[in-house]
């Protein structure tokens, strides 16, 4: 089974269905999905109906293209890939491809290439992912807090990256 399709379900359990909060910076978002990366895929201002009509059909090309593998989890291995892939949906592939360069000790460039994955591989073989994994959350932990909707999300979010850390350590396994 190809990891793409075995890691979007879990990540569109996170994310529900349609909401507009006003707290929310990112607005109208279904799936996960938000009227501005909509508007970004489709080259067009999209409408706050067009967001509500999407489906996991409409909306996994969107999550393979702009986050699994603008992150390239696709190159990761079971375990990291998914915690990548749920960072990336959750603030950006390019704090999640730093995020992991962080946590493996290469430069933090956000460019994903052979040095990179050189440095997951031998991380990722000697400690099964663990370390990889323990240290991605600690910095996603930290980086929640510091967001000034933190007290009106931070619950939500914790949850969220506990439920993905204990997933993704099974994952690797």
């Amino acid at each position: 089974m190809n990891r793409f399709d075995e890691c979007l379900p879990l990540i569109l359990a996170h994310e529900g269905g349609y909401v507009d909060h006003v707290a929310d910076p990112g607005g109208a978002t279904n799936l996960g999905v938000t009227l501005g990366a909509l508007s970004d895929w489709l080259g067009r201002p999209a409408t706050k109906a067009e967001v509500k009509a999407l489906t996991i059909a409409t909306v996994a090309p969107i999550y393979e293209a702009r986050y699994w593998r603008a992150a390239h989890c696709h190159e990761l291995p079971a375990g990291v890939d998914y915690m990548v892939f749920d960072l990336a949906v959750n603030s950006g592939p390019g704090r999640a491809k730093k995020y992991l360069q962080r946590a493996v000790g290469v430069a933090e460039d956000g460019a994903i290439g052979p040095k990179t994955l050189a440095a997951v591989n031998q991380l990722a073989k000697a400690r099964g992912g663990t370390t990889i994994l323990n240290r991605i959350s600690h910095y996603r932990e930290n980086f929640y807090k510091t967001l000034p909707t933190f007290s009106t999300f931070g619950k939500g979010w914790l949850r969220r990256l506990n439920e993905v850390t204990a997933k993704a350590l099974e994952m690797a396994r």
